[in-house]
């Protein structure tokens, strides 16, 4: 676990638990986007005492201050969690095999302005 992520924890009043450290880890460690289910495997890997509600919770209190985002991809009704990404940015979904590849940049940023424009719908962020 960084230095940082238990440094944010103790500032905001949160204890660094067993199950905070290695939900971080993980997610920190992950090569793509990763539900509940596959956190909490690799998270008993290191930690075999933590079930899939403390993965939960890690990931619940890590959304409250803007670590990690879920985002739903595909036709996969499972969330995928990542670390949050100091720049907005896309997800493309390849719809055969499901591989995650990110975009961001300033195609992006043309696009998200096209659409709000064209839609009239406010910019948010994105997944």
């Amino acid at each position: 676990m960084s230095a940082d992520i238990a440094e944010v924890l103790r500032q905001r009043g949160h204890r660094v638990t067993r199950a905070r450290r290695a939900v971080w880890q993980a997610l920190e460690d992950a090569a793509g986007h990763l539900t509940v289910e596959q956190l909490a495997s690799r998270v008993r890997e290191h930690e075999p005492g933590v079930n899939t509600a403390s993965v939960y919770r890690s990931l619940t209190l890590f959304s409250e201050f803007d670590l990690v985002r879920e985002s739903r991809l595909g036709d996969d009704e499972a969330g995928r969690w990542e670390l949050a990404h100091p720049d907005d940015h896309f997800h493309v979904v390849c719809e055969q095999c499901g591989e995650v590849d990110h975009h961001v940049g300033d195609l992006v940023e043309q696009v998200r302005d096209h659409l709000a424009t064209a839609t009239g719908f406010a910019r948010s962020t994105s997944n």
